[in-house]
C-alpha cells in the first residue's frame, strides 16, 4: 500500500484561489462552514482548546497547535505562529501557519497545506456565518478597525452576505491605512479612511464593525468610548492572547456576546472580561438554533472570534478538494512505507546481517 500526500505550498493555494475565483472560494467556504457547524453535534468529533508557547524574547510572539478530529472526515492539525513585528521587521505576514490533514483510519498524511491565506479566509468566513444570524439584514455600512491582513477577508466575506454600500476604515498606522483602499479595491465598495481624531465618528456610523488589531497584551481595549447604533454587530477577531482586548467591557455587557469556542475565548478572547453567566450562546448553538437568536438583530451583539480548529479543518479540506479538481499541487510520499511494516529498516535495501561479537556485548553489522 502506498500513502501519497498532496503538498500545497503558498503558490499552489494562490493558484487554486485564482482559478476558482476569490469570491467563489469565499462563498463556498461560507456555505461549507455553515453546514459543518450547524450539524456538528450530530458528528463524532473532538476539537480541544489550542495549546502552545508564548514568549517575549527574542521578541513578542507565539507558536500554537490547533487539532480537530472528525471520525469520518479526517484529522487536522494546524501549526500557527503570530508575530506582530513581522510586517515591519521582515516584510512577512504577522500570521504564518501550516496545516496537516491526516487520514483518521490509518494516520497517514493526506495533505500538507500552507495555512497563511487559509487562516485569513476561514476567519472572514466565520465572521460572515455568525453575522448572518446576529447582524441586521439591511446593514449597509461596514467598519474596519485595524487594516492589516485580516481586514481584507473580513470585508470581502461580509460584503458577500450583506448589502454593504460603503466601508469605513481606520488604522493606528497611517501607512497601513493608506494602502487599505488599494487592498480592498477588488471588493468593489468605496472605502473611506478616518484619522485617529475622527474614529469615534466612524464607529458611530457602523452597522457592522470588525476589529482586527494587533495591540499588545495589556494595552487594550483598543476601541474608544463611542455611542453605537442600536443594532451594531461587532466581529472581534483580534483577541487571541491572554490580556489582549479590543472591546470595552461596558459595551460587552450591553451586548449578546457569542464566542466561537467558549473555553478558549474565556482565556484568550473578549470573554476574558466576562463571567460565564454573562456569555451568550457559542457558535454551535447559534447555528443550530438560528431562529431563537435572530431577534437580537436589532440590538447590540458581538461575535468573539478567537479562531477554532474546526474552521481550519473545513478550510483545509475544502482547498485540498479544489486543488485535486484543478490538478494543482504535488503528490509526494512522506510516510515510511517499509516493505515489512514490522521492520522499519526493511526500506533501506538489502537486509543487514547482524552477528553478536563474542564476549563483547556489541553487535557487529556486516552487509553482503
Amino acid at each position: 500500500m502506498t500513502l501519497n500526500s498532496l503538498l500545497l505550498n503558498a503558490k499552489d493555494v494562490a493558484t487554486v484561489v485564482e482559478r476558482i475565483g476569490r469570491d467563489s472560494v469565499m462563498d463556498g467556504l461560507i456555505d461549507r462552514l455553515t453546514r459543518t457547524i450547524r450539524g456538528l453535534h450530530s458528528q463524532k468529533f473532538q476539537a480541544p482548546e489550542r495549546a502552545g508557547f508564548s514568549y517575549e524574547e527574542p521578541e513578542w510572539g507565539l507558536l500554537e497547535w490547533m487539532p480537530a478530529y472528525f471520525q469520518n472526515d479526517g484529522t487536522t492539525v494546524k501549526l500557527v505562529g503570530y508575530h506582530p513585528g513581522n510586517p515591519e521587521a521582515r516584510n512577512l505576514p504577522s500570521v504564518l501557519s501550516t496545516i496537516c490533514v491526516f487520514d483518521t483510519s490509518s494516520g497517514g498524511l493526506k495533505g500538507l497545506v500552507d495555512g497563511t491565506l487559509l487562516t485569513a479566509l476561514r476567519t472572514g468566513a466565520a465572521s460572515a456565518v455568525a453575522s448572518r444570524v446576529l447582524g441586521h439584514p439591511d446593514s449597509t455600512t461596514l467598519g474596519i478597525f485595524g487594516c492589516g491582513a485580516q481586514s481584507v477577508t473580513q470585508a470581502q466575506a461580509l460584503c458577500r452576505v450583506f448589502p454593504i454600500e460603503r466601508i469605513l476604515a481606520y488604522d493606528i498606522d497611517p501607512q497601513t491605512a493608506a494602502t487599505a483602499s488599494e487592498r480592498l479595491s477588488f471588493i468593489g465598495r468605496p472605502v473611506e479612511l478616518f484619522s485617529t481624531a475622527e474614529r469615534e465618528r466612524m464607529l458611530e456610523r457602523c452597522d457592522i464593525l470588525c476589529t482586527c488589531t494587533s495591540a499588545e497584551p495589556g494595552t487594550g481595549p483598543v476601541l474608544p468610548e463611542f455611542v453605537p447604533l442600536d443594532h451594531l454587530h461587532i466581529n472581534a477577531v483580534g483577541s487571541d492572547f491572554a490580556e489582549k482586548l479590543e472591546v470595552p467591557v461596558d459595551l460587552l455587557r450591553k451586548s449578546l456576546v457569542c464566542p466561537d469556542f467558549r473555553g478558549q475565548a474565556m482565556v484568550e478572547g473578549e470573554c476574558q472580561q466576562l463571567s460565564e453567566s454573562e456569555i451568550g450562546p457559542d457558535f454551535c448553538e447559534l447555528l443550530e438554533d438560528e431562529e431563537r437568536y435572530q431577534c437580537h438583530r436589532s440590538s447590540l451583539t458581538v461575535f468573539d472570534s478567537t479562531g477554532w480548529a474546526v474552521e481550519d479543518h473545513v478550510a483545509a479540506s475544502f482547498i485540498l478538494e479544489l486543488a485535486r479538481e484543478c490538478g494543482v499541487g504535488q503528490d509526494v510520499s512522506l510516510d515510511n512505507i517499509a516493505p515489512d511494516p514490522k521492520d522499519p529498516y526493511s526500506m533501506l535495501g538489502n537486509p543487514a546481517a547482524v552477528f553478536p561479537a563474542s564476549g563483547s556485548g556489541v553487535a557487529v553489522v556486516t552487509t553482503s
